[in-house]
């Protein structure tokens, strides 16, 4: 069709992005036979065994059913279910992405105010208001402190590094952190409990890095410590915090779990 323009085998080339021996092939083949040339020819090769129908009945099979010892399909299973090989079926099942094996969850928020926090939060992160730092803060609870029970041996020529598969447990702690959203830098303290005197604190030790004269505007979720009487009344001592809070069941929305999970 580009060639009935008028255009030349170099032209078509270039705008399709082919090669332009591969335009004048096609185009010498249409001018011999017309549109019985453009027809594919047989292939070498040993020709297809597996039907359409038996495709199938594979993704069908994966799709709606799992068999009678196990909770998923695996490529040997289904062989032995369908009558293909192993590699048949890893085959299909790679063309139409199917992977029985994997799983993922989802959680749905029952928060009646879900779309209203949503757009608040999100409104945060994509136009922050003038002269305002926007923190997203969370706890990270029972954060085991682990030692190894022995110095770790370097690498040397020949030799990985070694440590020794046993370890010290030396208790746990929390992990309080605030990730400012518009430059990645993270405020961070460590405490033995996360109660809202420590949530408190956490807020005093962001007052004390904030800079005079911004207003901070922080993303929590719902956890009960960060609405007690204490944390209104030092909330009202220091009119430039806003609290905003996630929806519930919403983790995903804050942006600091993406730092904690990082770490983790």
């Amino acid at each position: 069709m580009a060639c009935a323009d008028g255009s030349t085998n170099t032209e078509v080339a270039a705008r399709l992005g082919v090669n332009k021996v591969t335009v004048g092939k096609w185009r010498a083949r249409f001018g011999e036979r017309r549109l019985a040339a453009l027809s594919d020819e047989p292939r070498p090769g040993q020709p297809r065994r597996i039907g359409d129908e038996q495709v199938e009945a594979v993704i069908v099979k994966t799709l709606e059913s799992t068999p009678r010892n196990a909770t998923h399909w695996s490529t040997r299973s289904m062989a032995a279910a369908t009558g293909l090989n192993q590699t048949a079926v890893s085959r299909i099942w790679r063309a139409f992405g199917l992977r029985p094996h994997r799983q993922q969850t989802f959680k749905l928020s029952t928060d009646p105010q879900f779309v209203e926090k949503v757009r608040d939060i999100v409104g945060l992160y994509l136009n922050p208001p003038e002269a305002a730092l926007v923190l997203c803060v969370d706890e990270k609870t029972q954060v085991q402190a682990l030692d190894r029970s022995a110095p770790v041996l370097p690498m040397m020529p020949g030799t990985a590094q070694r440590v020794t598969h046993d370890y010290l447990r030396a208790g746990t702690t929390d992990l309080f952190a605030a990730l400012e959203v518009a430059t990645g830098r993270v405020i961070t303290k460590m405490t033995a409990q996360h109660r809202a005197a420590e949530f408190k604190a956490f807020l005093t030790e962001i007052d004390k890095q904030v800079p005079a004269g911004y207003d901070v505007h922080l993303i929590c979720d719902n956890l009960s410590t960060h609405k007690t009487p204490a944390i209104h009344r030092w909330l009202l001592r220091h009119p430039r915090f806003h609290l905003h809070f996630i929806p519930t069941g919403s983790s995903w929305l804050n942006l600091v779990e993406r730092w904690f999970a990082e770490i983790t």
